[in-house]
């Protein structure tokens, strides 16, 4: 019995700037609104999608929470510079995310694939740091407003192309060439 009184007191003592039950709604967030993200990227069949989306928007959030939890631990010991590791956390989670979303950019013939991919990644990252950091309707807000621009252009990008697909295209003539249309040989006036 012991052992299990020393196992739960070093699990209460982990949550010192945080209260398990605020700590657990901030990562259930975060899962829920990176997976918001990752959702319509999956819908479309996308490389990064549901999973990817959620564990990377989770783990910011952790990140965050681990960083609430030094800088008070610092702040209780009495070091000064322990507002700064926050600054520095997210920056490591951006670059950490970004280095995640460029794997995904890949180009096919002359067309680059996998931006909004990546750019998905990327904000699901920063949504988790919003979660993590307690701004979870700041984190609600942008998965929202995310959401729409990923279904609402899509939907508008379909029909730019279904309409450049059905518009024919002329060929220039070349500078310098004449605009006169050329006859067939035989076919003189």
């Amino acid at each position: 019995m012991e052992i299990l009184d020393r196992l739960w007191l070093d699990l209460a003592s982990s949550f010192v700037a945080t209260p398990p039950s605020v700590a657990t709604l901030r990562l259930v967030a975060a899962l829920s609104l990176g997976g918001a993200i990752g959702f319509e990227r999956e819908w479309h069949h996308k490389s990064a999608g549901l999973r990817t989306h959620m564990l990377i928007s989770v783990a910011a959030a952790l990140f965050a929470l681990i960083a609430l939890e030094l800088v008070q631990i610092s702040a209780n010991s009495g070091d000064p510079g322990a507002r700064n590791d926050i600054l520095r956390l997210i920056g490591a989670v951006t670059s950490g995310v970004a280095f995640l979303a460029a794997g995904s950019i890949f180009t096919a013939g002359n067309r680059v694939k996998g931006l909004t991919t990546g750019a998905g990644m990327w904000l699901a990252g920063a949504v988790g740091l919003a979660c993590g950091t307690g701004q979870i309707g700041l984190g609600l807000l942008a998965t929202t407003l995310t959401v729409i621009v990923l279904w609402l252009f899509r939907v508008l990008e379909d029909r730019i192309e279904s309409h450049a697909a059905q518009t024919p295209v002329t060929p220039e003539p070349a500078p310098g060439a004449s605009t006169h249309a050329r006859r067939p040989p035989g076919t003189e006036d």
